[in-house]
């Protein structure tokens, strides 16, 4: 039986282009990969967009109400068989999204890999990655450093340059002067403090 796996990791870690590498290994050994990412995503369009400047096109665009297993069914019946699926940005995804993927991984026996973010900028959990963290069948962290050098596990948002702790759950980086910085607690919690005593 395949398995459905999450990697997640704070802002800068790497994810997607692991992503591109994981496909390029499949592709290298004649195999079939697809990658989905949800179209609340719009950084790239249609594209996986990696920091170090490489991309890569998305298969599928999956919009909040797609049944990502059905969607799955009738691209094999298209294109022929897949040997895995890479979702990028995997914390957008709704929760009824993991349980389709973790049908697609044990019904359709195709491994299913997840990359995204655990936490947002305020700490709290997205839908998608907090499903995940109850399905996987694997879970690995993906690690980055801070800028004070210690490891990074949270995510501090910045608009116009400085850091906010407040706004909606999702905004996408490099979008409306929106931009996230990869912060280990001490720094997270020191720059929360600043933009709380400059407010009063």
């Amino acid at each position: 039986m395949a398995k459905l796996y999450f990697r997640y990791g704070a802002m800068n870690c790497g994810k997607s282009t692991h992503l591109m590498q994981v496909a390029h290994n499949y592709h290298e050994r004649g195999m079939k990969v697809i990658i989905v990412k949800p179209k609340t995503d719009k950084k790239g369009g249609n594209k996986v967009v990696s920091r170090l400047g490489v991309s890569q096109e998305v298969d599928l665009l999956i919009d909040d109400k797609d049944n990502i297993f059905n969607m799955v069914e009738e691209y094999i019946f298209n294109n022929g068989n897949i040997d895995c699926i890479l979702a990028d940005e995997a914390q957008f995804l709704k929760a009824k999204h993991i349980d389709e993927l973790l049908e697609v991984a044990v019904i359709k026996d195709i491994p299913v890999i997840g990359y995204g973010l655990r936490t947002d900028f305020q700490m709290n959990g997205f839908e998608g990655s907090t499903r995940l963290l109850l399905l996987a069948h694997s879970i690995e962290e993906m690690k980055t450093i801070c800028t004070c050098g210690k490891k990074a596990v949270l995510n501090g948002r910045k608009i116009n340059g400085k850091y906010v702790f407040e706004g909606e759950q999702v905004a996408i980086d490099n979008v409306d002067n929106v931009e996230y910085q990869s912060l280990c607690p001490k720094c997270y919690y020191q720059y929360k403090n600043e933009y709380l005593r400059d407010k009063k």
